[in-house]
């Protein structure tokens, strides 16, 4: 039975009745702006920060307005099913929660509180390699709910095959390989207040648990945790990697495997080539290459590319429901939530993740139906036109 997730406004309506209304602005472009209010200035601009003077994340946005949505009449769509095959799982959303790292810094919920959201919606959370948590508690807040492990890819091998191992085990189904963070990007934000949290040791819980990386320490974390957060620091990433390393996933994890942060056409057609299940067009939400191609410009060309070889997603501006029917039409199968997520949990814990996820979900319910679709299987690029803008 499909979910009717238009009717979350029937429910605020009628909670109204009673002279209640949402904790949180059912805009979700609002979030950012209460955020900056109410919480640090060191965790928003980690969260809210971009690459650069943030011109990428502006661009992410304005491709998105851009291209505008046509509505046809007259079109039968009392019944709507939003639910997708999206790498073999079945969703009842086109939509999955993002990896995003440190969650702990913008509410003490963290990553359990995110992720019980997902669970709760039936949508995949996506857990960061540089959660605050480790795998295991947050797949153990899940239960037996979809969720996708986002790999950092370590220059230790050993430490990277631990991370594959551990999170099959804690029932991980997907791996999300984030390729365009192989070093951190100019962050102005982050650099004017020297705010790094993993020099804290605040989003190394994989690491810190992790017999691999423990392994390499002289001392256990806790006599020196200096010590230890150098060791993160070193091996966290690696400028080195190559296409022909992939065939490392490939022989460790056996499940799908999904490379983010693809924004040529050409990088898609490697990744059909070195097996991989998918790709995710992104550019980090602008967190990593100032100047760099809207990943709303970017998606036709990267799903033309993918054709039927891969399974394309997106990420990197989405503010709303229409933003996902649009993307759903350039081309996307499914497209990862990021920063507004986020907000919702730094405002209000797992009852602010659940109101996003709510949200956004009924507002592409209402724009699939007001667009004159009953599923995602008709919406294309003929249901787009883009303006001068």
């Amino acid at each position: 039975m499909a979910r009717h997730w238009a009717d979350f406004q029937y429910e605020i309506y009628l909670n109204g009745m009673t002279g209640a209304v949402p904790r949180l602005p059912t805009d979700l472009s609002r979030l950012e702006e209460l955020t900056e209010q109410r919480l640090g200035p060191g965790p928003v601009g980690y969260v809210a920060g971009s690459a650069g003077d943030g011109s990428t994340a502006r661009a992410n946005r304005a491709a998105l307005e851009r291209r505008r949505i046509v509505p046809r009449m007259l079109r039968d769509v009392r019944e709507r099913d939003l639910s997708v095959e999206v790498l073999g799982r079945s969703l009842p959303a086109p939509v999955a929660l993002a990896p995003v790292g440190v969650l702990s810094i913008m509410h003490p919920g963290a990553e359990p509180a995110a992720a019980r959201a997902a669970a709760a919606q039936g949508v995949p959370f996506i857990l960061s390699s540089a959660s605050s948590t480790p795998m295991e508690e947050v797949a153990a807040a899940m239960g037996d709910a979809e969720r996708w492990f986002q790999l950092y890819w370590s220059k230790d091998r050993e430490v990277a095959r631990s991370f594959l191992s551990r999170a099959r085990a804690a029932g991980f189904s997907v791996l999300v390989v984030t390729l365009d963070t192989p070093l951190l990007a100019w962050r102005p934000r982050d650099l004017d207040r020297a705010y790094l949290p993993f020099l804290h040791g605040v989003g190394t819980a994989n690491y810190f648990t992790d017999p691999a990386f423990l392994a390499g320490l002289a001392k256990p974390v806790q006599e020196d945790p200096n010590a230890a957060v150098m060791h993160f620091v070193n091996l966290f990433s690696d400028p080195g990697k190559t296409w022909p390393d992939l065939a490392f996933l490939r022989e460790h994890w056996d499940g799908p495997i999904v490379l983010k942060g693809v924004l040529h056409p050409d990088d898609a057609r490697l990744a059909a080539d070195a097996g991989m299940d998918g790709v995710v067009v992104s550019n980090h939400g602008g967190r990593q290459v100032a100047g760099s191609v809207a990943a709303a410009d970017a998606l036709p060309r990267v799903a033309a590319a993918a054709g039927d070889r891969l399974a394309v997603l997106f990420d990197s501006g989405v503010r709303s429901g229409d933003d996902v029917f649009k993307a759903l039409a350039l081309g996307a199968r499914a497209v990862l939530l990021g920063r507004p997520y986020v907000y919702g949990l730094g405002l209000d814990g797992q009852p602010g993740v659940e109101h996003v996820i709510r949200c956004l979900l009924a507002e592409l319910d209402l724009t699939l139906a007001l667009s004159g679709h009953a599923t995602l299987a008709t919406v294309g690029p003929a249901d787009l036109e883009e303006s001068a803008g």
